[in-house]
């Protein structure tokens, strides 16, 4: 199994102090990554921290809003400063803003559009010459099933998971000679802060546990084999994928 070793990598992880972005840290933790969150919360930044450490994974902390492109653009560089290395980046901080299309407001359209789509170009850009230099790396973008499905009362959120998608093929296509690859995981319905008023509707939980075969909600635990896949020797002639994690529920007619 030494192809998911992780040992003497460094990841990036960006909104990994909590939900899904810090299931996937704690997997790479596990096999042996060092690990730098970015995030904006302190608070749960230092909970995470504590919590990889406890693992026996090395970890720092940026205080970064992915939102600022300034700041997203230094990202990659200081987390390298970190462990002197960056083997892996994962763009997975993310927003929401409700509201029919009709009603949306552009200011709102532009944060979700920056914060999970254009921040994962930026930080990208600004990883690629890092990869290129150590002779490859690992980029792993977050979508959604809404990247799939037309979504009527989150319409910035689903056309900035739509353009993850294509952003990572593009990526992969282009920077495959530098072997670096570049996928994308597409979340079900996964028990986080953001879903948690879905899942307390109980008329909404019970539709979400019949869609999907699974026959349950994911959990953050759930995505960390596949970060740990895609983050190592394993995934090495995988790019431009988009991995769905989601119980089968993409695949219900």
């Amino acid at each position: 199994m030494s192809a998911f070793d992780l040992s003497g990598r460094v990841a990036l992880v960006t909104g990994g102090n909590g939900g899904i972005g810090l299931g996937m840290a704690r997997g790479l933790a596990k096999a042996g990554a060092s690990l730098v969150v970015a995030a904006r919360d302190a608070r749960k930044s230092a909970a995470a921290k504590a919590e990889l450490e406890a693992l026996g994974a090395p970890c720092e902390i940026l205080d970064v809003d992915v939102a600022d492109e300034v700041a997203c653009r230094a990202m990659p560089e200081l987390a390298r400063a970190k462990f002197g290395r960056l083997d892996v980046l994962v763009n997975n901080a993310g927003v929401a803003r409700g509201g029919r299309p009709q009603s949306l407001s552009m200011a709102d359209w532009n944060l979700v559009l920056q914060t999970n789509l254009t921040a994962a170009m930026v930080a990208s850009q600004a990883a690629y010459p890092i990869f290129k230099g150590q002779g490859g790396g690992k980029i792993i973008n977050i979508g959604s099933m809404y990247a799939i499905f037309g979504a009527p009362f989150v319409p910035a959120y689903a056309a900035s998971k739509g353009g993850v998608i294509q952003l990572t093929k593009s990526l992969a296509a282009a920077w495959a000679v530098d072997n670096i690859q570049v996928n994308a995981i597409l979340p079900g319905w996964i028990t986080t802060e953001m879903t948690a008023g879905a899942k307390g509707s109980e008329t909404f939980n019970a539709a979400i546990v019949e869609r999907t075969p699974a026959g349950r909600w994911g959990e953050p635990e759930d995505f960390e084999g596949p970060a740990v896949f895609l983050s190592s020797a394993a995934s090495d002639f995988v790019t431009g994928h988009s991995l769905a994690v989601d119980g089968g529920f993409s695949i219900q007619g």
